[in-house]
């Protein structure tokens, strides 16, 4: 290794942090990259585990770069390695007793799902997370001789366990806390609508209620009982409680945290030189001009497109209005973009619903600029480029303009 050359460090392999050393590469070809990742697998798509876990796709065709990738652009990978402290000082991070030296380094660590609290959950065979690779593998397992199987949360995570239990033809129980799914976002319309999507697949849907006990026999959970005093038989448990962000490495260093690791709209914390992305990134969105967080595929993605060219001396700032769409069940659909009540309680929403089509559209305005947009339904995404144009040139619409654009069509 040349004294010369920049030295690049990133914590996390999942698509922010594989993304940012692939761009690092264009950017810089004469560079060192360090990039350290903590399961023992490389960059895997994490948006097909739900498919995987529903047997829909293999287990192949989940790995997004194989260890020759790696090889061929020459980004030095430890897989199954956790980076044990980061010296500001000496600028260099630490893992098995190494130093890694960095000019930059990216922590793009994500979080970790929460475990349930509930008595009987802990070391039971059958209570699973949804998150990584394991996970799924032996979800699917457990689901191989299943009969009845819970989930619980009202989040995506526990939808989609809900989802896979139902579609590998078990019967399905979600037991959610909160009166409807997403209940920070949706409104009761919406939630409607949801539920009505998850009884067509046959999912027992348990509201305002939560665990009690889990009951046990031979170390694994046999029933449910809710707060509620609902008995639940069950061979399996899936549990979508929520993230709690890997922060712990920065401990010590002076990086600000707070609902993740706060960095500006280059993603550079406080710290000159330490950056953020994906999941565990507070970043500043100057689109919707606030810090928040952002869990979803898309903007790992772009996150990591962005990071690169600034850990590489350039000066881009995050401009993509965030989005994500899934499938609900069988018969629905989400598309969301930009803000939501989850992420402001001060938005100003107009909305329009058809119950025949089972299309919901909902648009959140903050001091009359469009701030984002709930779509729901098969069908239900035209003008959404408009939507996204909109909220990205900070357009302003008087409250007496909104109603029409909840028929914008033309993209």
């Amino acid at each position: 290794m040349n004294d010369s050359e920049r030295k690049y460090v990133i914590v996390g392999n999942g698509f922010a942090g594989t993304t940012c050393a692939e761009g690092l590469r264009k950017l810089d070809p004469a560079c060192s990259i360090v990039l350290f990742a903590d399961e023992p697998y490389t960059l895997y798509n994490r948006i097909a585990l739900p498919p995987l876990l529903r047997k829909q796709v293999a287990r192949q065709k989940v790995i997004i770069r194989d260890a020759a990738w790696h090889e061929k652009h020459r980004i030095e990978l430890h897989l199954h390695t956790r980076v044990d402290r980061i010296d500001v000082a000496e600028r260099a991070a630490y893992a098995d007793g190494r130093g890694h030296p960095y000019d930059a380094l990216l922590i793009a660590t994500g979080g970790r799902p929460n475990p349930s609290q509930a008595p009987g959950a802990a070391g039971a065979h059958n209570v699973f997370n949804f998150q990584y690779m394991d996970d799924t593998l032996a979800i699917s397992d457990a689901l191989e001789t299943a009969k009845s199987a819970v989930a619980v949360g009202g989040s995506f995570i526990a939808y989609e366990l809900a989802e896979a239990f139902a579609s590998r033809g078990v019967e399905t129980h979600w037991l959610m806390r909160g009166p409807r799914f997403l209940r920070r976002m949706l409104d009761e319309i919406a939630g409607e609508m949801i539920d009505e999507a998850a009884c067509e697949d046959r999912v027992h849907v348990h509201y305002d209620d939560e665990v009690g006990t889990f009951t046990r026999s031979n170390g694994a959970v046999t029933k449910v009982l809710t707060k509620k005093g609902v008995t639940i038989e069950t061979d399996c448990v899936g549990v979508g409680l929520g993230l709690t962000m890997n922060t712990e490495l920065l401990a010590g260093t002076g990086v600000r945290i707070k609902t993740g690791i706060v960095c500006d709209d280059r993603l550079e914390t406080d710290i000159k030189g330490i950056f953020a992305a994906g999941d565990v990134a507070e970043f500043y969105d100057p689109v919707a001009e606030m810090h928040y967080r952002m869990g979803t595929w898309n903007n790992a993605g772009a996150h990591g497109k962005v990071v690169a060219v600034n850990m590489a001396g350039g000066d881009q700032r995050y401009h993509d209005v965030p989005e994500y769409s899934s499938k609900l069940f069988t018969n629905q659909t989400i598309t969301q973009f930009g803000l939501s009540p989850e992420y402001r309680a001060d938005l100003e929403m107009v909305r329009k619903i058809d119950r025949e089509k089972k299309h919901y559209r909902a648009l959140f305005f903050r001091e009359n600029r469009l701030a984002g947009v709930v779509m729901i339904g098969k069908g239900n995404r035209a003008g959404k480029r408009r939507y996204l144009e909109a909220i990205k040139t900070k357009a302003e619409f008087a409250r007496t303009e909104r109603q029409a654009l909840l028929d914008w069509t033309a993209d």
